[in-house]
């Protein structure tokens, strides 16, 4: 894992764990409801690694609007994750997390800045604790 990248190896890739996110996982918002994300802990990881994905409705806006608004929210975590690591216990553990925005679409917000969107990742990604053993 680098310290400042966003490596293959940290992408949810494989239909497995997007289904289990989805169908298994818990659902957090941030305090404005801005952004959403849905998690799942994955006992199966050894090393503790935190593995994210980044959605965006179709009808949350055009497709430059929303390949910006996933641009941006990957651009927020990758700046964040060495917090994120270091905050959690992730030992026997794999993070696999999907963040998407909530009530932000092209409509409301026309011009998205990553100034708009990086604190409530920020305050998500600290709602987030590791289950008891």
């Amino acid at each position: 894992m680098k310290k400042q990248g966003f490596s293959r190896s940290e992408r949810i890739k494989r239909k497995n764990d997007f289904e289990k996110v989805y169908n298994f996982g818990t659902t957090i918002y941030s305090s404005g409801r801005k952004l959403k994300a849905t998690y799942f802990f994955d006992k199966t990881n050894e090393r503790g690694l935190i593995k994210a994905a980044f959605a965006v409705h179709k009808k949350a806006g055009k497709a430059v609007w929303r390949n910006r608004m996933k641009r941006l929210l990957r651009e927020s975590f990758r700046l964040n994750k060495e917090n994120f690591y270091d905050s959690l216990n992730l030992s026997g553990y794999m993070l696999l997390i999907i963040f998407s925005p909530n009530t932000i679409n092209e409509k409301t917000d026309k011009k998205i800045k990553l100034a708009e969107v990086m604190p409530s990742l920020v305050e998500i990604m600290s709602k987030i604790n590791v289950p008891e053993k």
